[in-house]
């Protein structure tokens, strides 16, 4: 991908972070939808916000792997962020299943951190927690520590489906490749993630007790992760170097 296509936000740690084009067209986007949904300047700021918010949240997930695989002597090209989330360009990844798979969790750790400091957060401020995704308060507006905070469990939640690209197929790798060789891991961890894009493509169209009406976003994931296991199966066939984190 050209680098004409992103913009650098900036470097931390000597990592370099870029935000592709469509995060920008997206946030843009998000605010205007909002505002034609009839919401409030405040409520449509608000979601803006946490929105952005959110997406930092994901910054620092990548930050998790590429500081985790630094200690193991893997530099990270670079960050860049999309409107699905971020992807760390790694170096390498490790020989070692073991590394990997501290690698992996990194990610979802730094949010479970943040999603633990951001409790403490709510509890000293006195705000709303609630029981939803996005928390509002009275007014409809949303309560932007105690929604992120439920963002970032589901972050860790959904980056821990053991489906490549998420954080757990790489660890489902890892546990295979202690006992397998390396093809052999990524090939069956490939399996189970198109396994599951099946069955989240199977969800979103047909009605179940879960999702009861058509989801074009969950169809849109089953196609992701569809495509995204059977890239990482193709890849490990040619070459280990760089990846993606």
């Amino acid at each position: 991908m050209r680098m004409r296509s992103k913009f650098k936000i900036g470097t931390i740690a000597g990592i370099s972070v870029y935000a592709h084009w469509s995060l920008v067209v997206t946030l843009a986007g998000l605010f205007v939808w909002l505002l034609w949904q009839n919401a409030s300047l405040l409520m449509a700021v608000d979601g803006l916000v946490l929105t952005v918010a959110l997406f930092g949240c994901v910054i620092l997930h990548e930050f998790g792997h590429a500081l985790t695989a630094r200690r193991f002597g893997i530099a990270t090209h670079h960050i860049t962020m999309y409107p699905i989330g971020g992807i760390a360009l790694l170096a390498r990844m490790p020989r070692d299943p073991r590394q990997e798979l501290l690698i992996a969790i990194a990610g979802p750790a730094v949010n479970l951190a943040v999603a633990a400091s951001l409790f403490v957060a709510v509890l000293v401020t006195g705000n709303r927690l609630g029981l939803a995704l996005i928390v509002e308060d009275g007014t409809g507006r949303a309560v932007i520590l105690s929604s992120l905070m439920y963002m970032n469990l589901a972050l860790v939640a959904f980056n821990l489906i053991p489906a490549f690209p998420m954080d757990g197929g790489r660890v489902l790798r890892a546990v295979l490749a202690r006992r397998l060789s390396y093809r052999t891991a990524t090939r069956i961890s490939s399996y189970v993630g198109q396994a599951l894009a099946a069955l989240f493509a199977l969800a979103a169209v047909f009605p179940n007790p879960v999702i009861r009406d058509f989801n074009p976003i969950l169809l849109f994931v089953a196609v992701f992760v569809f495509s995204a296991a059977r890239a990482e199966a193709a890849h490990v066939l040619h070459s280990r170097e760089p990846q993606t984190a």
